[in-house]
């Protein structure tokens, strides 16, 4: 069933949870995914890096179907980090390449799921062609409402940070921002998401693939409190079955945030 259509009297996503076994009133708000494992994944069959990137890509679309299909709010993909730069040139260059056929082949998708399209990240280090193609498919989704898919690009937390506090210090030394009134929510509202239509909300839940268990500079504000669930599968091989796995295992966690 589209998650778009509803059937007088029932909810369609608390059907697809509960079909999945899971608890719909315990579902995650936001959440993240480190996307690990492309490269040991064409390797361990011969195969360029640039082949698990490519399955990794499929991966991606039946993740976000299926995100949309439980009522998901807010799924973000760690899709290239700042770090990923210093990779070999032929590599980046086929992931912008990869990144940009992406966005262009998943717009129709996007709309038929009621997806808005979000990037967080030094967006400005994107060649100009995949980015006007990012800006695009960012527009042309603007008014869909069933779940905000936010892709960090040329993404590193401590460089969101770094941006947050020099936002900070612009508008102290404007005048617009008083020193002393300087909060936690001042910060978060200069997130890169801060502007976005669902928020710069914490993370509830952020998975791995590959069997890491490492942050690598994602999400560092949002994710603080966030549960954290290492999955044994590489990202290419990742299966919804695997998804709704991590999703029991957030809802068996205690979640009480520092209190007792």
């Amino acid at each position: 069933m589209n998650p778009t259509t509803a059937v007088p009297g029932i909810d369609p996503a608390h059907e697809a949870a509960r079909s999945a076994g899971l608890d719909p009133a315990r579902l995650p708000k936001h959440v993240a995914i480190i996307m690990d494992g492309n490269g040991r994944w064409a390797k361990g069959r011969g195969w360029d890096r640039t082949r698990g990137h490519r399955q990794g890509a499929d991966v991606v679309r039946a993740i976000t179907t299926d995100s949309v299909r439980l009522g998901i709010r807010r799924l973000t993909l760690y899709a290239f980090s700042s770090e990923n730069w210093s990779r070999p040139q032929i590599e980046t260059s086929y992931l912008m390449r990869l990144l940009d056929e992406f966005l262009r082949g998943e717009l129709a998708t996007l709309q038929e799921n009621g997806v808005r399209l979000e990037a967080i990240g030094r967006l400005d280090r994107l060649p100009s062609d995949v980015r006007a193609t990012l800006d695009a498919t960012r527009t042309a989704t603007a008014a869909n409402r069933n779940m905000a898919l936010c892709l960090a690009l040329s993404y590193g937390g401590r460089d969101e940070i770094v941006d947050a506090c020099r936002a900070i210090a612009r508008d102290v030394a404007a005048g617009r921002l008083d020193p002393q009134s300087v909060d936690a929510s001042a910060v978060q509202a200069r997130l890169y998401a801060g502007a976005c239509r669902f928020g710069a909300d914490d993370v509830d839940v952020v998975i791995r693939t590959a069997g890491e268990s490492r942050l690598s500079n994602f999400l560092p504000w949002q994710a603080i409190y966030a549960e954290y669930v290492s999955v044994a599968a590489l990202w290419p091989e990742f299966t919804i079955t695997d998804y709704h796995a991590a999703l029991k295992e957030f809802q068996a966690r205690e979640r009480r945030f520092g209190g007792v």
